[in-house]
């Protein structure tokens, strides 16, 4: 049998449950995502036929799954430095920098988080999410510093992705944020999409749009501007920045939904804390880390 040809039995239970479901939550190896490509592109049959990824299975079949050879990356591993919080053989929590991108795209072939990743770790990052992004399990915006996780294999990176996906994951970010805020607590749910404007732009829209919950506690004051810990419910791409735009204040030097701020490059947002459970151990672990200098500078800039 071929090494990456996995055969799982469908028990009476399952009767009923669709394919690509089914599979993902037998296959330690596959998201849903993931399974539904592998079924439209053949790497899976049922008692030996072809089927569609919503296949509802009737119970007491055999399913054979071939999973796909790893795709041999292309991006260069570069020995730059990398703040590593904590380390074991499933993961890393990394405390990215301003400025560094987290992986290679158009405009930045190199010189990213991936580039040191792939150096430090000697390629040994999962997968899922192609020769682009090994490893980044979710990612935070060139501008904005903080905490993520990178997952070391496909077990980890799975596992980790559905407590995110089940809101049970904790990432809490601080920002200094424009105006004074009326209620000194609150919650943002309002749907985010991609602008039909500007593609490059998200924005709150019922079109295309996915759930999108914010929660925003006030820390601190200073005159017209605010100092707000935010914690996400859902992890929509500039999240934080599109609701605190929506709401009438946006990050400080966000320049994309806000407007520049003189003496900093990008918006004054950090991802703090990050708290999740061990795909391995079962235990809580949580990561706090101190603000940064530019954002230090910055409240004591306003505090005068």
């Amino acid at each position: 049998m071929n090494d990456n040809m996995l055969v799982l039995f469908v028990s009476d239970e399952c009767k009923g449950e669709r394919l690509d479901k089914w599979l993902s939550e037998n296959c330690k190896e596959l998201t849903r995502n993931s399974a539904q490509k592998l079924i439209e592109n053949g790497g899976v049959k049922v008692n030996g036929l072809s089927v569609p990824k919503n296949y509802k299975l009737k119970g007491g079949e055999t399913a054979e799954v071939t999973l796909p050879e790893p795709e041999p990356l292309d991006v260069v591993p570069q020995d730059i430095p990398v703040d590593i919080v904590y380390e074991d053989d499933e993961l890393l929590v990394v405390n990215k920098p301003k400025g560094m991108v987290v992986h290679p795209a158009a405009g930045n072939p190199d010189g990213t988080l991936v580039n040191a990743l792939l150096y430090h770790c000697k390629g040994r990052l999962s997968s899922i999410n192609g020769v682009i992004r090994p490893g980044i399990v979710h990612r935070i915006d060139k501008m904005t510093s903080g905490l993520l996780i990178v997952a070391k294999n496909d077990i980890a990176h799975n596992f980790l992705a559905e407590q995110i996906k089940a809101h049970s994951f904790t990432r809490e970010y601080q920002a200094v944020c424009c105006g004074r805020f009326r209620e000194t607590a609150g919650t943002v749910d309002a749907p985010i999409g991609r602008s039909k404007y500007d593609r490059k732009k998200m924005c709150v829209t019922e079109l295309n749009s996915r759930d999108a919950v914010t929660h925003y506690e006030v820390i601190d004051e200073f005159g017209q501007y605010s100092l707000v810990r935010f914690r996400l419910e859902t992890g929509r791409t500039h999240q934080i920045r599109v609701h605190c735009a929506y709401i009438g204040h946006p990050v400080l030097g966000d320049e994309v939904y806000g407007k520049p701020f003189k003496g900093i490059e990008g918006q004054c947002l950090h991802a703090k804390k990050i708290g999740f459970v061990h795909p391995t151990s079962g235990e809580y672990l949580e990561f706090d880390s101190e603000l940064p200098q530019y954002f230090v500078n910055i409240l004591d800039k306003l505090r005068k």
